[in-house]
């Protein structure tokens, strides 16, 4: 079984997020959505509430599956029998800090693959970290996340 691991905070999860997810629902059995936490980063939204939000947004999608992890992706990943890293670009600068990872991973792990996504032109601007300013100053995200986020 072809097992992949989209890993990410979401915090919250974006349109942009989406766009990757549905478009790598044909390339594997099983995509993992794991919710990471990182000791370094302040979250806006908690974890649960990331999680409900995300499963809300691919409820009825069989292939699908949300989990939260503590510690590297790379064992995430040996964990749960993934064999696949799944990572969205939405620009050159993305792509040299997920580069970088990727080959991190792959010196710690040689049989997992980073497959790299390029995201749609339209949500190159998307980010949830613009998102959460946006949310910071009462503007409207409406058209930025799913419509599972609800505040």
């Amino acid at each position: 079984m072809s097992i992949a691991v989209f890993p990410g905070s979401f915090d919250p999860i974006t349109v942009g997020h989406v766009d990757i997810i549905n478009r790598a629902v044909p390339l594997f059995e099983k995509i993992i959505i794991g919710i990471g936490n990182n000791i370094e980063k302040h979250y806006m939204f908690p974890v649960e509430t990331r999680k409900e939000w995300i499963k809300k947004t691919f409820a009825g999608n069989s292939k699908i599956e949300v989990i939260t992890y503590d510690g590297l992706t790379i064992n995430f990943c040996k964990l749960n029998k993934a064999a696949y890293i799944i990572r969205g670009l939405r620009n050159s600068n993305d792509f040299e800090f997920e580069q970088a990872i990727a080959q991190m991973n792959k010196s710690m792990a040689h049989d997992i693959e980073t497959v790299f996504i390029p995201c749609d032109p339209k949500f190159t601007a998307v980010a949830s970290s613009i998102v959460r300013d946006i949310i910071r100053n009462q503007g409207d995200v409406s058209i930025f996340v799913p419509a599972a986020v609800k505040f």
